[in-house]
């Protein structure tokens, strides 16, 4: 009888032992991402004030910025924060998709802090992109995980009313997240419609995951924008050429170091490669073992900017023409933060510098100190960079939107 026994603790230790290494690899590095922060981001901003109460002072902050740049809590109690748009009279919104809603932060004073938290809608199922189309009556475009819907918008009371369906989604998977982005120009007024994959590698079922679509914005037949997107969470347009850019978030479980995320300009009717292939044309050897798709990935269009792993890169924004000329043109990319890596990475604000054409030059840290020793204080999500100096970011996890200032416009 001994013999059993000794046999099922050598294989339970085995167990336990695959176990904590799969752990170790997967899973220790989420804490930053799953626990809740070590100390509340709003009152570290609030201790140390600038001389005119407007910002912290750079040299006091958790949170450190380049020269010149200031940063101060705009709205909190904003649980899940998400997505940041600017109505026709420059009223903030932000969904708060893991409540529900979409809400609208007015400051009417001017003082930098938002006056109120006025629920604009509510009840929806996990609501992420907002846009306002070409009409010129203004419509407010919600994407929920299972549709896109446009409303007809009022600047004034900030409600938003008489729902008309535009298109139908698949429902959530592992993406469950869906953003909005209106093509430029007069010409083309269709609508993009971000959507993730379901699973983290797989072949899907439903033809439009792991897709960018487009649509009319007064509803029709959804079409295929450009493919092999495992997850394009957010899009920004460039201000020169006019193509759409958007990141994109790898895959798991192929270490610290692969594969990257990336930074894409999405081309339409163009392929970018998952789940095949990543990065610049790299065969994905994990998941296509037996090679059957190697030289598919060679008519894939490659990333643009390779990023490191696991950052995992949402929201994006172009520097525009009214900044100096030192920013004009240049890029900042919100890196939420890595879960699938032994040592965290991300959580922070990231600049490319880029010329007009939009080639890469280099690239710096912008904003930092999210990431301590004892968690994460906050993970930026989006970026709305305005033309009078101000950015605004949200922060899903601490449920804050900051306002930073460059103080020499």
């Amino acid at each position: 009888m001994k013999k059993p026994v000794v046999i099922i603790a050598i294989i339970l230790a085995a167990a336990g032992l695959g176990a904590a290494a799969y752990f170790w690899q997967n899973l220790w590095g989420a804490r930053p991402a799953i626990l809740p922060p070590p100390r509340d981001i709003v009152k570290l901003l609030d201790e140390p004030k600038h001389p005119e109460g407007k910002a912290a002072l750079p040299s006091s902050l958790p949170l450190k910025l380049p020269p010149g740049f200031a940063i101060s809590i705009f709205a909190e109690n904003l649980p899940g924060a998400r997505v940041l748009a600017l109505d026709p009279d420059g009223t903030l919104l932000a969904s708060l998709t893991s409540k529900g809603k979409v809400v609208a932060l007015p400051d009417k004073n001017g003082d930098g802090v938002a006056d109120a938290v006025v629920t604009v809608l509510d009840g929806l199922n996990k609501p992420h992109g907002l846009a306002f189309g070409p009409e010129e009556k203004p419509r407010l475009y919600v994407a929920e995980t299972s549709r896109v819907s446009a409303f007809d918008y009022d600047p004034e009371s900030l409600t938003a009313a008489n729902e008309q369906k535009i298109a139908g989604l698949p429902p959530g998977g592992r993406h469950y997240t869906r953003t909005l982005k209106f093509l430029p120009g007069p010409r083309d007024r269709r609508l993009l419609i971000s959507v993730g994959s379901s699973c983290d590698a797989c072949e899907e079922e439903d033809w439009r995951y792991a897709k960018i679509l487009a649509v009319d914005p007064d509803g029709g037949e959804l079409e295929t924008f450009a493919s092999g997107l495992r997850n394009s969470v957010f899009m920004a347009v460039h201000p020169q050429s006019k193509h759409v850019w958007a990141t994109e978030m790898g895959r798991d479980f192929l270490g610290d170091n692969l594969p990257p995320d990336e930074i894409n300009i999405i081309l339409e009717g163009r392929n970018y490669g998952w789940p095949y292939c990543y990065g610049k044309r790299l065969h994905d050897d994990k998941f296509d073992a037996a090679g059957a798709h190697r030289e598919f990935c060679k008519d894939t269009i490659p990333s643009f900017i390779d990023l490191p792993a696991h950052s995992a890169p949402l929201g994006l924004a172009f520097f525009t023409e009214e900044w100096p000329r030192e920013f004009r043109h240049d890029l900042l990319v919100a890196f939420h933060g890595s879960w699938n890596r032994t040592e965290p990475t991300g959580y922070k604000v990231v600049r490319y510098k880029l010329d007009p054409a939009g080639n890469f030059i280099d690239v710096e840290d912008f904003i930092t100190g999210w990431l301590t020793p004892a968690g994460a204080l906050g993970r930026p999500v989006d970026i709305l960079i305005k033309d009078d100096g101000v950015i605004f970011i949200s922060d899903d996890k601490a449920g804050v939107v900051y306002r930073v200032v460059y103080e020499k416009m």
